[in-house]
C-alpha cells in the first residue's frame, strides 16, 4: 500500500464513513439546536443587563460589572465544569446539554452586555438631549432614539462575539453533549480510524463557513462610517 493509500485509507475510509455518517449527522442537528439556543438567550439577557444598567442604578450597576467581568475573564470550560461537576455537591444537578447551554449564554451575555452598553454610551449626548426637549421620558428617548442607533453600532462585534461562541458548543463533548465533537471523537474510538475526525472536520465548516462569509457581510453592511 503507497502512503497516499495509506493517507485516503486513515482519513476518508469509505467503510468507516459510511457507518458513522449517521451519528455525525444527528451531531450536526443538536450543534445548531444548542447554537441558537445560546445566541438568541445570550443576546437577550445581555441586552437586558444593558439596558437595566442604563438606568444608573449604583448598587446594580456594581452587581452587573462584577457579573460580567467574572463571565468575561472564566474560560467557558471551567464554568460547565463547574454546573456540571461541581453544583452536584450542593444538590444542584443538570445535564450536560444544559450546562454547555447555561455557560455559553452567560458567557455571550457578559460579552453581548458590554457591547450594548458601548454602544448607549457611543450615541452623542446631544441626541439624548434633543428627545428629552420635545417632551420623551427617559425610557421613551431610549427605546425610540438610543437603542436603534446603538444597535447599529454593535452588529458587527456582536456578530464576531457569536461566531466565537457558537463555535464553543464543541465544549459540550466535555460533558457528553451528543454533538459533532464527541460524536466524531466516540466513532474514532470504536472505529481506531481518523474518518471520523475528517467527517466532523466537514460538517462544521458547513455549519460555520456560512455564518462566518453571514457575519463578513453584515460587518461590512453595518461598518460605521465616518462622513
Amino acid at each position: 500500500m503507497s502512503r497516499w493509500e495509506r493517507f485516503l485509507d486513515s482519513f476518508f475510509n469509505a467503510e468507516v464513513i459510511a457507518a458513522y455518517l449517521p451519528s455525525i449527522v444527528d451531531g450536526f442537528f443538536l450543534t445548531i439546536y444548542l447554537a441558537l439556543l445560546i445566541v438568541l438567550a445570550g443576546i437577550a439577557l445581555g441586552l437586558a443587563l444593558a439596558l437595566v444598567r442604563s438606568l444608573q442604578v449604583r448598587a446594580i450597576n456594581l452587581l452587573i460589572v462584577f457579573f460580567v467581568d467574572l463571565l468575561r475573564a472564566l474560560p467557558p470550560l471551567v464554568i460547565i465544569l463547574i454546573f456540571y461537576f461541581g453544583l452536584p455537591n450542593i444538590d444542584i444537578r443538570m445535564s450536560g446539554f444544559v450546562a454547555t447551554w447555561l455557560s455559553l449564554t452567560l458567557v455571550l451575555a457578559a460579552f453581548s452586555e458590554e457591547i450594548f452598553w458601548a454602544g448607549i454610551l457611543a450615541v452623542q449626548k446631544g441626541q439624548w438631549e434633543a428627545s428629552r426637549s420635545t417632551g420623551l421620558g427617559y425610557l421613551q428617548t431610549l427605546a425610540y432614539v438610543v437603542l436603534p442607533q446603538a444597535i447599529r453600532l454593535t452588529i458587527p462585534p456582536l456578530t464576531n462575539r457569536t461566531i466565537a461562541i457558537t463555535k464553543g458548543t464543541a465544549l459540550g463533548s466535555v460533558v457528553a453533549v451528543a454533538e459533532i465533537l464527541n460524536q466524531a471523537t466516540t466513532a474514532q474510538s470504536f472505529s481506531g480510524n481518523a474518518s471520523p475526525l475528517m467527517l466532523g472536520a466537514i460538517a462544521y465548516l458547513i455549519l460555520f463557513l456560512p455564518v462566518v462569509v453571514l457575519g463578513r457581510w453584515i460587518e461590512t453592511r453595518f461598518a460605521w462610517r465616518r462622513q
